[in-house]
């Protein structure tokens, strides 16, 4: 019998690559057009967040939840479930971070986006989450996936990870209570990717490095005027 530290993460992977986009692709033909909703839900995240106004953040709060809430059932629990044990925890995981939007942004109020001031902040989060919405999807297109295997904000769980901490990065203060479920997502993601030789294997990991750094720039600055 070998040794543990002579395996490699390849050796603990349960399902091929074409496993694992087929799996998208019959999810997606599953759920039409429940995708569109999604699509509109981004939309309307995007809009709150420019309008702003004091219930704005509340609802955007309840739209991620929403969406959290569908990947952790929809995705996770009932399609990722049968290509790979570990996914019942991913979407117990998924669940968690709905409840957490419920509580603190939903009925604390505590998710209130910035309108009035343009930071390195607020620009990198309103990136994130366009790249989120309007590009992941289209990432596949360039390797020869097709479309119907494509990644939707809403509905999977890399964009919807992403573009939540596109909006946390740009709320008036960060939450880091919130971040942290998104932030491991990023990197379970990547490693899978990374073990099935993805080229996009990057995507996940560069968001969540930008966001520890921009959400540490932006924590630092606000103690210094604090203290200042």
């Amino acid at each position: 019998m070998s040794e543990w530290w002579t395996y490699s993460l390849s050796d603990f992977l349960m399902f091929s690559p074409r496993t694992y986009y087929r799996l998208f692709e019959l999810y997606n033909l599953a759920i039409w057009p429940w995708q569109l909703l999604a699509i509109a839900g981004g939309l309307g995240v995007l809009a709150l967040w420019l309008r702003g106004g004091r219930w704005h953040g509340r609802a955007i709060a309840a739209i991620l939840a929403a969406a959290w809430l569908w990947v952790a059932w929809a995705y996770l629990l009932v399609r990722f479930d049968t290509i790979n044990w570990a996914a019942r925890y991913f979407a117990a995981g998924f669940a968690a971070e709905a409840m957490l939007l419920i509580w603190s942004g939903l009925i604390c109020d505590r998710l209130q986006m910035q309108r009035e001031r343009w930071n390195a902040a607020k620009v990198s989060g309103l990136g994130l989450f366009g790249f989120a919405l309007f590009v992941w999807p289209l990432i596949g297109l360039p390797v020869g996936r097709p479309i119907v295997q494509a990644e939707i904000f809403g509905v999977a769980p890399d964009p919807t990870a992403v573009a939540t901490l596109g909006v946390l990065l740009g709320a008036r203060r960060i939450r880091w209570e919130l971040m942290i479920i998104p932030l491991i997502w990023c990197a379970i993601s990547a490693a899978t990717l990374w073990t099935m030789r993805s080229p996009d294997f990057f995507l996940p990991l560069v968001a969540a490095a930008l966001v520890i750094v921009i959400a540490i720039r932006a924590a630092v600055l606000s103690l210094a005027a604090r203290s200042g």
